[in-house]
């Protein structure tokens, strides 16, 4: 057996044990870990999809704006028969250009949230 006097376990004991204000640092620095491990770096995680979801809608809104310019452009230089009545047609034309690409976007985000939700 292991001859310790009871003078030395009372003294690595009182070591050991520093009293209540030690045990609350430790819990306090223990969930300043954990809510730093908990939110900062999924903060990071959402910061990081955000901006990419931000940089795809300004590509998309561009993209959308030089198709609609586009088909206007094109239905009033082309065709001689949308003027002085039908002047707003070419118009219209740009309009239903740009809710099939909305459309056509909206289907395609669908398809892509099907394939996912197999994984």
């Amino acid at each position: 057996m292991l001859n310790v006097g009871k003078s030395e376990l009372a003294g690595t004991m009182a070591r050991e044990n520093t009293g209540l204000k030690a045990d609350f640092e430790g819990l306090v620095s223990t969930l300043r870990a954990y809510v730093k491990q908990e939110t900062l770096g999924p903060i990071r995680g959402l910061g990081r999809y955000l901006g990419f979801g931000l940089a795809g809608t300004v590509c998309f809104a561009i993209a959308e704006g030089f198709l609609v310019l586009g088909v206007v452009r094109v239905l009033q230089t082309t065709t001689t028969t949308f003027r002085d009545n039908l002047s707003f047609v070419p118009y219209l034309g740009g309009v239903l250009a740009s809710v099939a690409f909305v459309y056509l976007a909206v289907v395609a985000l669908k398809h892509d949230g099907k394939r996912h939700a197999n994984d």
